[in-house]
């Protein structure tokens, strides 16, 4: 007896047993057909089962011999399920969120597919895994919207980046905008990075200095940026009991009251500063050095009193001159200057060009911004109220600004934070409650693995394990794992925790 494979007119491939007998005579059991590596290995393993017991027939347990396919009892995602699942418990979201396993479906399958809530169904059938009915699903949305489910995730993911008395915090904002014509009080037309005029809402993100996010916020899509941040921050210091908080945002982010507000919570900071004329530190330098260029990644440090008597404020402005930062600089002045030379000779179409001066009917090109944009080339202001800060320091915090933009973008692309299908607030609370628990996910198999979100999953989605059952045996069988796949999933297994 032996075993063979041959393909069959479908394009599967069956596997038979052969009784091969004396003068050339032989019997041929089909044991079954199949369209992948896995089932056909299966299938193998249940032939030689069969041919290790010595049995004629393959008992099915009532008698009958096998006649046609083995039954496929569950084909599953396993390794890209338990990479995902090891991150969320890693995390501490299951005992956060109470063992909720709706909600835990809910986050993982959007990593895998950000899809509607509906077709997240479809996404956990796919891979192999038990999906709650739809109805369940929108009868829990709106727990998961509450302000007390968005703070336990918060804590657990503060408790897991283990936040110390000092803390550097990141903070930005960015609009999610719906295809609807008519505000609500929450979703309102406002300033878009877009430049969309759809109704839209802000959302604050709140990182820790490598951009794992700790916070969310929604506010009213008309709500002016500048004024989301003081109550984003001081709620996470106060439930967290955070004495030192340092807050480091973009330039546009904080103006001179935020600033003030900031440091009237007791608050530190450190911002990108506007530059609107060349600083006294370097016009010193220049005085003291004529017709020499600044040198190349010279920091020129200014300190600053401002406010009156009563109410003094001390400041360091740190400003950075680089040479690499000028060419770009002046290489988009000279652009912007030729198109509006061109528009104002009445070659070309006036369009926004800040060099373009209009005087009634007249335009010109305003020479004295010129001069002034071409004078602070390649300059870069840091501002802080920590009392000795180094530049290193404050120049370092700042440029890790990168790693909130980068959530952001993670979030708007990879996981499709707009919530496209939801109207009611809570609806949308709850949509981003799922969106933020999948981006700390995201984020933790990131970092461990050096593999981004999407490849992790396209790679791992590939590999199935497959259970059939011959007789009363249930057989289980897997794909193969390539060495790079295999010393991935081992970095997540020792990383995790169970």
């Amino acid at each position: 007896m032996y075993i063979r494979t041959v393909k069959t007119s479908s394009g599967a491939t069956a596997v038979q047993i052969v009784h091969s007998f004396h003068k050339g005579s032989r019997e041929i059991v089909h044991i079954g057909s199949a369209h992948t590596e896995v089932e056909v290995e299966l299938l193998k393993a249940a032939a030689r089962q069969r041919l290790h017991t010595n049995q004629d027939t393959l008992d099915f347990g009532d008698g009958r011999p096998a006649r046609g396919e083995l039954p496929i009892l569950s084909t599953q995602s396993a390794y890209l399920w338990e990479a995902l699942e090891r991150g969320y418990r890693t995390l501490r979201f299951d005992r956060a969120c109470g063992h909720d396993d709706v909600f835990a479906a809910l986050v993982l399958a959007r990593l895998i597919e950000p899809t509607s809530k509906a077709d997240t169904i479809r996404v956990l059938d796919e891979v192999g895994r038990p999906a709650p009915a739809l109805r369940t699903i929108w009868r829990r949305l709106p727990v998961y919207a509450k302000p007390e489910w968005r703070a336990s995730l918060s804590g657990a993911c503060a408790a897991h980046v283990g936040l110390g008395p000092a803390t550097v915090l990141l903070y930005d904002v960015t609009t999610l905008y719906f295809e609807t014509h008519e505000g609500d009080g929450f979703r309102e037309p406002g300033f878009s990075k877009e430049r969309r005029l759809e109704p839209q809402i802000t959302v604050g993100l709140l990182t820790d200095a490598r951009g794992f996010p700790l916070q969310v916020g929604a506010f009213e899509g008309n709500k002016a940026e500048t004024k989301t941040i003081l109550p984003v921050i001081t709620a996470f210091r106060e439930a967290h009991g955070l004495p030192d908080v340092t807050v480091v945002a973009d330039a546009g982010m904080l103006s001179e009251q935020n600033l003030k507000e900031l440091e009237d919570a007791g608050l530190h900071f450190i911002v990108g500063a506007r530059i609107p004329e060349v600083p006294y530190s370097v016009k010193e330098w220049q005085r003291q050095n004529p017709g020499e260029a600044l040198p190349d990644k010279h920091i020129f440090t200014q300190p600053l009193i401002m406010g009156t008597k009563a109410d003094l404020r001390r400041r360091t402005v740190f400003y950075q001159y680089s040479q690499d930062r000028g060419r770009r600089t002046l290489k988009g002045i000279d652009t912007q200057i030729a198109k509006a030379e061109k528009a104002v000779a009445g070659q070309a179409e006036v369009k926004r060009n800040r060099f373009i001066q209009l005087t009634g009917a007249t335009k010109s090109v305003n020479r004295d911004l010129e001069a002034k944009a071409r004078a602070l080339a390649g300059l870069k202001g840091y501002v802080t109220n920590i009392e000795g800060a180094t530049s290193a320091f404050v120049m370092g915090a700042y440029h890790q600004l990168w790693q909130v933009e980068k959530s952001f973008r993670m979030s708007k692309t990879d996981l499709r934070a707009r919530p496209i299908f939801h109207h009611q607030r809570e609806s949308i609370d709850a949509h981003l409650t799922i969106v933020f628990a999948a981006l700390a996910v995201a984020r933790w198999l990131e970092a461990t693995t050096s593999w981004s979100t999407k490849k992790l999953v396209k790679t791992l989605r590939r590999y199935h394990t497959v259970q059939i059952k011959a007789g009363e045996q249930i057989i289980t069988a897997a794909d193969p794992l390539p060495d790079d796949v295999r010393v991935t999933l081992e970095k997540i297994r020792a990383a995790s925790t169970h």
